[in-house]
């Protein structure tokens, strides 16, 4: 089988970046890349906050992050009134887990494929209430309807309080059927939060159509956003019991705005957010989703065949559009989160390149982006040079 071949570069678009030209960056689905133009926004909105603090506080901030929101939740296809903008992901899945009214007995379920700092929090939140949670094991290769199986077998009606799945997971790079999920988990009265953190901007997406009780996605990563820019999205029925993890000045107000106003937390990021669109859509939205892709695919191709990994033995991701691939590495290489965490280091200070390295299912496994700043070259360089490293010459 021969190797795909990599995509043509989109003419322009690696100046948009500041990025270091001695590296390379093949991970951005870790912590994205802001364009300069983005940047350049961002510290306008820090000089104006610094020109005057106590107008830009207290003269129409709500109204220009209610603009900002808006704005936002229709690029997602999301209501904007059920829309929150908050710090990241995980903050928007501690503020689901707080407001649910876990208690004893009660079961939050889960699959194996969740992020890390997720499975963190959910551990936290039961030991708080006397709640447990539990994981579904779901095989890398499983088919849509398999994964369906899965769910619906797994869930107790009557203890299970709530599922949480991800729209694409951080470690397997896998695509999973949320629509599909949410629909089953509807037949048994079990509510559903999808974590989506990376598919704002890589992923078309039209939040309402998927009908989760609780939506959460980055726009700092694949949305071109500065850092610190989501949105968690909550279904009607659900919204009068959010409460954010700070009471501050706008508490009266309800969702959403009691959850974004945080007093003299830093609002630029989120004010910036709709430049990196702009950004997104200047490049052509679609045609950046298909490079990205495909780019991703043809560094999974190379750095497997680097690695001996046969082609039929690399994950497909379960679905077009996604712009993370991985790629197993040898047996007994990074199976913990310290040896993956060591192996990440090495590959970044001895190759100078960034990727992710992940332990999953007792493997370690390494995730390559793509991104319109990056070339078919660099996944052609980590390949030559990767089995040396691991090999420990």
């Amino acid at each position: 089988m021969s190797v795909p071949q990599p995509p043509e570069p989109i003419p322009g678009a690696r100046l948009l970046f500041s990025l270091d030209a001695a590296v390379s960056h093949l991970n951005h689905g870790s912590f994205g890349a802001v364009p300069i133009g983005v940047q350049r926004a961002q510290q306008r909105l820090r000089d104006e906050v610094e020109a005057n603090p106590l107008r830009f506080f207290t003269v129409g901030l709500t109204d220009r992050i209610t603009h900002t929101r808006r704005h936002l939740a229709t690029f997602l296809g999301a209501d904007p009134d059920g829309t929150a903008l908050v710090p990241n992901a995980t903050t928007g899945v501690a503020l689901v887990l707080q407001s649910i009214g876990l208690g004893p007995g009660d079961e939050v379920l889960t699959t194996d494929h969740g992020y890390g700092a997720v499975d963190l929090s959910l551990a936290r939140e039961c030991r708080r209430t006397g709640a447990v949670t539990r994981a579904l094991r779901v095989p890398l290769a499983a088919t849509d309807e398999e994964i369906l199986q899965i769910v619906r077998s797994g869930l107790r009606p009557g203890r299970t309080r709530l599922l949480v799945v991800d729209q694409l997971t951080s470690p397997t790079a896998r695509l999973l059927p949320v629509a599909a999920i949410v629909g089953v988990a509807r037949e048994h009265g079990v509510p559903v939060l999808v974590d989506a953190a990376h598919a704002p901007g890589m992923l078309p997406a039209s939040v309402a159509g998927i009908g989760a009780d609780f939506w959460v996605g980055n726009l700092h990563k694949w949305g071109f956003a500065p850092r610190g820019t989501a949105v968690l999205v909550v279904a009607p029925a659900w919204r009068d019991r959010i409460e954010p993890l700070v009471v501050s000045w706008e508490q009266e107000a309800g969702f959403p705005g009691h959850v974004e106003w945080q007093a003299t937390t830093d609002y630029t990021a989120w004010l910036a957010a709709p430049v990196g669109l702009f950004t997104l859509r200047s490049l052509g939205l679609d045609r950046v989703r298909a490079h990205n892709a495909a780019l991703a695919a043809y560094g999974q191709r190379v750095v497997g065949d680097a690695l001996g990994v046969p082609p039929v033995d690399l994950p497909d991701p379960g679905g077009p559009g996604v712009a993370m691939r991985i790629v197993p590495l040898p047996p007994g290489v990074a199976t913990s989160l310290d040896g993956a965490r060591t192996l990440r280091a090495r590959i970044a200070d001895r190759l100078a390149t960034e990727v992710a390295v992940n332990a999953w299912g007792g493997r370690g496994w390494l995730r390559v982006c793509g991104q319109v700043y990056n070339r078919a070259e660099e996944y052609e360089r980590l390949a030559v040079r990767l089995p040396a490293l691991l090999a420990g010459t």
